[in-house]
């Protein structure tokens, strides 16, 4: 297997794949180096599935993919939501909090 993940430190190197494993992240290629050291590494990583379209039309120039971005404005709305409600209640105490007090004079 070839490894196809440009951020990951086995990149460009050719292995001999000697098993494969799953576990709550998915599916995992365990992958041999020359030392003997097991690498368990995800199948889109290797040369196994084919290059996600979105990546080959950026042409290296996106971060992320659109479904990452969708999913991590879907994490940051919920955690908005969350804290606005933990807010709503106390936010009169907590800018009293935060605001300095001068004391009349």
């Amino acid at each position: 297997m070839l490894v196809t993940h440009q951020f990951h430190p086995l990149f460009g190197r050719q292995l001999p794949c000697v098993g494969k494993r799953g576990n709550l992240q998915g599916d995992r290629l365990l992958l041999q180096t020359e030392d003997g050291a097991i690498w368990p590494l995800p199948p889109q990583w290797t040369d196994l599935v084919s290059i996600d379209p979105e990546v080959v039309a950026s042409n290296g120039r996106a971060l992320l993919l659109v479904s990452n971005l969708m999913e991590l404005a879907s994490m940051v709305e919920h955690l908005c939501g969350r804290l606005a409600a933990e807010c709503k209640d106390n936010y009169a105490a907590s800018v009293n909090q935060i605001m300095p007090q001068e004391a009349p004079q």
